[in-house]
């Protein structure tokens, strides 16, 4: 977990395979490297071998130790890739040591340079002051080959690791290995289509488990896919101690009670009195509980600043509520504690990131835990305590749509402990974050290529979330060209004559939408041909996304939420004409599935000869879109595109 650490203990035993026999130590690579290409390949670069070693072991110390080895000849065959490949990093922290790394290219011709100390090089990131080292390849032409690899020790880490093996190029010759002395036993899961790993039984001393692809398929990229999410990878864990006879010593009991004995530890009693203060100041418009719960999220997210610095006091309840700075750690203890002093039911949430990876509820293992949320069974509604462009209702949308660790506090007697559940986490529903559109039209008397327009765009949920809690602050110019540029999505040729923002205060979002208001006038929309007149209706609505597959689609596509977009056009029909094609405007397009209608876009007409009221509504009330029902997607989406498209014809009154 990025937030919070936890070691499992592991008993030290001399008698289990130690450091001196290490495959990673011994390792090394052919000095006469045999890499056979077909030299019609047109492929952009290859994988010719790719080997991943990771070796647990006991030192003389008794310190339990990881040594990891990376192995990789890569065949480039293009400028571009030839440009991405130039740098090779290797590992620098503190919390590794690089014991030995190689390098070398070998040419098309197969000569063979190998690259000397002076060519692995360090450098320091200028945002982060950190420092890294890196082979540098110099002179790599195309249809050549890089090579290298490296050993580094490392803390280690068994509690849960993914590994990704799948990539855009193709790949040969694959392994990944992992040896472990012979009283830890290790479980793998394999995902989006790799083989199993499989268990070394021949092997004696220690314990060895492999997996050999000859050959890996490329994944390409596509529009909206979850492509980290979709590799080919494997998950491992260490999950048995033959030693000392325990098991499951990756499970999520463990990590429930471990999450509750360090952020429901009592505050002292200075904090105490420091969290009593704060939430009698706590300003929020009514005494309700969920008025309560925006009101602390509003003041921290507002007033609180994160760092990740290491610093201790980032941890310390009476530093954070003292100097208003705290780490993610720190800022998820100080809402357990102020919703604690409050008596608010709540439950802590781990997750991950369902576009990078999904929740795997069937495999305990801890790099699914990546990601904090509070939920609130009352309200059925979740707060993100770490994301500070979030809000209470509305946590990050790709940790939703998932499941989830849910940790609970319960009591028996005096006696308070945290029980731990995989539930599914529920995305907001398609009418909690609406893009709403009203728009009156009428023409000049005198000059019917010349319209007047009233705008009325209002936003909720994810739509209003990036701006909603923070427009009161956006003053002068910055104001002016946020309230233009919603009216130029329409065309940029507008003139803005007013302007207007209804419920802008930032304690309202999730309670009511905020509106922006303009008023503008345009010649952009119609144009005279002979005695008739084009009226663009359709760029009213805006520019609208229109998308093409040339290909079948492979990947599923996600979107970060479900959304509706409800539009309304009120035209006031000049004097002396009328509209031909008013049945343009009809269409009717939706997809359903087991009876429910996941998307859908409807547009039609209503009125009379003076005033036409148009409706163009589009829901989309799923995130993920498998590729079977792409097309049907696919259909929703490019008909908001052909509504855009719609040109109406004023024509003369008979």
């Amino acid at each position: 977990m990025k937030n919070f650490c936890f070691l499992i203990v592991v008993v030290l035993s001399n008698t289990f395979y130690g450091q001196d026999n290490l495959f990673v130590l011994s390792y090394n690579w052919d000095e006469s490297p045999q890499y056979i290409l077909d030299i019609d390949n047109e492929e952009p670069m290859m994988a010719l071998k790719e080997k991943y070693v990771a070796e647990f072991a006991y030192s003389n110390e008794n310190e339990f130790t990881e040594h990891y080895l990376e192995h990789k000849a890569l065949w480039l065959n293009s400028n571009d890739r030839i440009e991405d490949y130039n740098k090779i990093y290797l590992p620098y922290s503190s919390n590794s040591i690089l014991l030995k790394s190689k390098a070398r290219v070998i040419t098309k011709s197969g000569k063979v340079i190998d690259l000397d100390e002076s060519k692995i090089l360090t450098a320091q990131d200028e945002e982060t002051g950190k420092n890294y080292k890196y082979f540098a390849f110099e002179g790599v032409e195309k249809g050549s080959v890089i090579e290298y690899f490296y050993v580094e020790k490392t803390r280690p880490s068994y509690s849960g690791t993914a590994f990704r093996l799948q990539s855009d190029f193709y790949k040969k010759n694959v392994d990944f290995d992992l040896y472990a002395p012979s009283n830890l036993v290790f479980k793998f899961k394999t995902y989006n289509g790799l083989p199993e790993v499989a268990k070394d039984t021949l092997s004696k001393d220690r314990l060895h488990w492999n997996l050999s692809l000859k050959k890996l398929d490329r994944l390409e990229k596509e529009e909206q896919a979850p492509y980290a999410a979709s590799r080919g990878f494997l998950v491992y864990k260490l999950d048995e101690n033959l030693k000392t006879n325990k098991t499951d010593l990756s499970s999520y009991g463990s990590v429930a009670q471990n999450i509750y004995n360090y952020y429901y530890d009592e505050p002292s009693k200075k904090a105490t009195n420091q969290i009593q203060e704060f939430v009698a100041s706590a300003k929020n418009d009514g005494d309700d509980l969920e008025s309560k719960i925006r009101s602390i999220d509003n003041i921290i997210k507002s007033s609180f600043i994160t760092s990740e610095s290491g610093n201790e006091n980032l941890t310390n309840l009476e530093d954070i509520l003292e100097k208003k700075v705290a780490s993610s750690t720190g800022l998820i203890k100080l809402y357990v504690a102020l919703l604690r002093n409050l008596d608010i039911e709540h439950e802590i949430v781990i997750t991950s990131n369902r576009s990078k990876l999904k929740f795997d509820k069937a495999f305990e293992a801890h790099n699914f835990l990546t990601d904090f949320l509070i939920y609130f069974p009352k309200f059925e509604a979740y707060l993100s305590p770490t994301d500070m462009e979030s809000r209470y209702g509305y946590p990050p949308a790709f940790l939703t749509d998932n499941y989830g660790l849910f940790i609970k506090e319960v009591s028996v007697g005096d006696f308070k402990s945290g029980i731990g559940k995989i539930k599914y986490i529920k995305p907001l529903d398609a009418d909690e974050s609406i893009d709403k559109m009203v728009i009156d039209v009428q023409f000049e008397k005198e000059d019917i290529t010349s319209s007047h327009i009233k705008l009325k765009r209002s936003f909720t949920g994810y739509y209003a979330l990036p701006i909603h809690p923070y427009m009161n602050l956006i003053i002068g110019e910055d104001r002016e060209n946020i309230l233009e540029g919603l009216a130029k999505t329409m065309n940029e040729n507008i003139m803005v004559e007013k302007t207007q923002v209804v419920n802008e205060n930032p304690e309202l979002f999730g309670i009511k939408p905020i509106q922006f208001e303009v008023d503008l006038k345009s010649e952009a929309f119609i144009e005279k041909a002979g005695n008739k007149y084009l009226f663009k209706i359709g760029e009213l609505i805006g520019s609208q996304v229109q998308m093409y597959q040339e290909k079948e689609r492979v990947l599923p596509l996600e979107n970060e939420h479900t959304r509706s977009y409800l539009r309304t056009i009120n035209i006031s029909v000049p004097q002396g004409y009328t509209i031909a094609n008013l049945n343009d405007l009809n269409i009717d397009k939706k997809y359903e599935k087991d009876g429910e209608e996941l998307f859908s876009f409807l547009s039609y007409y209503e009125g009379d000869e003076n005033v036409i009221n148009i409706t163009a509504d589009e829901y989309y009330r799923t995130n993920i879109i498998h590729p079977s029902i792409f097309e049907e997607y696919r259909e929703i989406i490019n008909s908001a595109a052909d509504f855009n498209k719609i040109t109406l014809i004023l024509e003369p009154s008979k």
